[in-house]
């Protein structure tokens, strides 16, 4: 039976191939139940990932350190933006909502697909599958990050089946955008952290599957 965390409580959130950790983020439960997990990030919150990806995303090759096997893992501090993180069972992606933390002004939704994520205690454990939508307040939209997707499906890192799956979640949130249903119906819009909420740093255990 799946024990639930409590609201406030420490997790982790990690991005995994081929058995490793390749990503690894602290986060505050929001709330966690069978049909919905919310997180959250907000600066100050500590995480590990690649040293390329810390020091300019933009340069990183995420493929190429896959195929290496090359992690060479550093820590960091979240800044900047909060980000309430959403997971759904067996869904191919994530429904982010993001604010400007020192203005808390909301910038935008923030669709990452990526593999259903799987519990782990405390853990939840997924692969961002690189491909974005982001959909502004106004609800016009735009992808993110195409090229690097194609990179990986090229590669045959994101497999035909991965694929195939994106494509129907795609169709979902649209659809569910179209209808503005949850969580386009501005639910969270006006949420916040409690405000007694500390600043959760890395378990010692963030590289354990």
């Amino acid at each position: 039976m799946t024990s639930y965390l409590q609201t406030g409580e420490n997790a982790l959130y990690q991005g995994i191939y081929k058995n490793q950790v390749w990503y690894g983020q602290s986060t505050l439960v929001v709330k966690d139940s069978a049909v919905e997990t919310a997180l959250t990030v907000y600066p100050g919150m500590e995480c590990v990932a690649p040293r390329g990806y810390v020091n300019g995303r933009q340069t990183w090759d995420r493929w190429r350190d896959y195929q290496t096997n090359r992690r060479d893992m550093q820590t960091y501090l979240w800044h900047t933006n909060r980000f309430l993180i959403l997971l759904f069972p067996e869904k191919y992606y994530s429904i982010n909502l993001i604010w400007n933390q020192a203005e808390n002004q909301f910038l935008c939704y923030y669709v990452n697909f990526q593999l259903p994520y799987k519990r782990n205690n405390a853990k939840f454990q997924t692969l961002d599958l690189e491909i974005d939508l982001v959909i502004e307040p106004d609800f016009n939209w735009h992808w993110k990050d195409e090229e690097d997707y194609q990179a990986g499906v090229d590669l045959n890192i994101i497999t035909k089946a991965w694929v195939q799956e994106i494509e129907l979640a795609k169709r979902e949130i649209f659809d569910t955008l179209e209808r503005r249903a949850y969580p386009f119906d501005g639910a969270w819009l006006n949420w916040n952290p409690d405000p007694n909420w500390g600043l959760p740093t890395l378990p010692s255990n963030w590289d354990e599957v």
